[in-house]
């Protein structure tokens, strides 16, 4: 007899699992291979409720995104779907009230950690914009903030300020120039918000975390197929979605490189990815939201080691870390880059122009 997860076993499959196994690399949900008798696949998922505490609306986001991106697919490979349990939901709360979904496997595929040619970093660019693209006619407002205030940066700098009037372990002394960097910008910080909120840039579907290794590549084609891990799927602005992706990508280091000389901002991988996300989704955005794309890029990596130096002068209690000092090592990776996005700025916004044409 197979064993694994029983929960399995509520879930609509073609036959009876045979093969079960732990799967993937991601910290957060408990993620299994699953095969059945007829030598179907799929991906089932405990989702984490200590991280996503508002489960419910999680699922109920993930169910109305997926139906839509698959109204618009030609191909089963290029949309994630649910598939429902036995009784005929499109999730499974159990006993225990944990929270259970379930995904066909899509075959053949490679998920990529980090940018290993300009190529790749297109593709992920072209998987990124088509999903703006796709639900640029969707009511971005009739999903659920599962994570309040995630992107909005001025609140990120109260908490910031917060956590330095507080100053638990005494830490701030240590960390003055990072915290000269931030507050110097924090006027900055309100831009992307004040548009928003002037109605000047639209609400849209965002996934939140387009990092590369949320899009998933056809292992022969090298194409992307589609956009995976809508866990934190949300009303939010396009440039920040964007934003991410440059952050992440366009970045010649690991986020937690300790020698800053090898951290640099590469205006060739910003420009593979800006050509990829805007060949497919560059019709679909506003006059504003294309002219404060770049801020997006700036906006995300400024935001990203705020936090890291928040957590580090909180005493790390929100990031996980390996190593002593990890989370201001990942702050001053950030800076760095929002540094050299400062003194490359004009070249940043002639490259987003030239994929606009």
């Amino acid at each position: 007899m197979v064993t694994g997860p029983k929960q399995i076993h509520a879930f609509k499959t073609d036959a009876d699992p045979i093969f079960i196994t732990k799967y993937g690399n991601g910290h957060i949900n408990d993620t299994y291979l699953i095969v059945d008798g007829t030598a179907r696949q799929y991906i089932l998922q405990k989702i984490n409720k200590n991280i996503f505490r508002a489960t419910h609306e999680l699922m109920e986001n993930i169910k109305a995104v997926t139906d839509h991106l698959r109204k618009h697919v030609m191909q089963s490979r290029k949309a994630l779907s649910l598939i429902p349990t036995k009784d005929g939901k499109d999730w499974l709360v159990d006993e225990d009230g944990e929270y259970w979904r379930l995904y066909p496997f899509i075959s053949d595929t490679v998920c990529l950690q980090l940018v290993e040619n300009p190529e790749d970093f297109k593709e992920s660019g072209v998987a990124f914009g088509n999903f703006q693209r796709t639900m640029a006619d969707f009511d971005a407002g009739s999903l659920f903030e599962t994570i309040p205030r995630f992107h909005d940066t001025p609140n990120r700098y109260t908490n910031f300020k917060n956590a330095l009037r507080a100053d638990p372990l005494g830490r701030a002394k240590d960390v003055k120039r990072e915290i000269d960097f931030a507050l110097a910008r924090e006027e900055y910080a309100g831009t992307l918000m004040k548009l928003y909120e002037s109605g000047d840039m639209p609400l849209r579907v965002t996934h939140n975390d387009t990092k590369l290794n949320n899009v998933l590549f056809d292992r022969e084609t090298r194409k992307a197929l589609c956009v995976i891990d809508l866990d934190t799927v949300m009303p939010g602005l396009a440039v920040n979605d964007f934003g991410c992706s440059v952050r992440f990508g366009a970045s010649t280091a690991a986020e937690d490189e300790t020698d800053l000389t090898k951290v640099s901002f590469s205006l060739p991988l910003m420009e593979a990815f800006t050509e990829g996300f805007l060949n497919t989704c560059g019709e679909s955005l506003t006059d504003c939201e294309l002219y404060h794309l770049r801020d997006g890029a700036k906006m995300m990596t400024l935001e990203d080691g705020l936090r890291f130096l928040t957590d580090y002068i909180e005493g790390d209690v929100y990031y996980r870390i390996k190593r002593e000092n990890h989370n201001i090592d990942r702050c001053r990776t950030q800076f760095k880059l929002v540094g050299e996005m400062e003194t490359k700025w004009d070249q940043m916004q002639e490259i987003i122009l030239k994929a606009v044409k």
